[in-house]
């Protein structure tokens, strides 16, 4: 599975590695992915999201049917 918020749609980003002796090699900041279960009232069921630490704090903030709305509308099937 990618690292990939199905909410912010935050992926990995790309940096290098600095030895003590300053050489560089390639490296990679993967954000911090979680799988988080939500009952969706609407539709009478569970969902398991893949969501950033800061994706879960915006399904917090807006509401589950929310986020699913906009997710849906970002072109994730859930």
């Amino acid at each position: 599975m990618s690292a990939h918020c199905m909410l912010t749609g935050a992926q990995p980003g790309f940096g290098n590695r600095i030895s003590h002796s300053h050489r560089r090699t390639s490296r990679r900041f993967d954000p911090n992915i979680q799988t988080k279960r939500y009952w969706l009232p609407g539709e009478g069921r569970h969902v398991r999201l893949r969501l950033s630490a800061k994706g879960i704090k915006t399904v917090d903030t807006i509401g589950v049917e929310a986020a699913v709305a906009r997710i849906r509308a970002r072109g994730v099937k859930i």
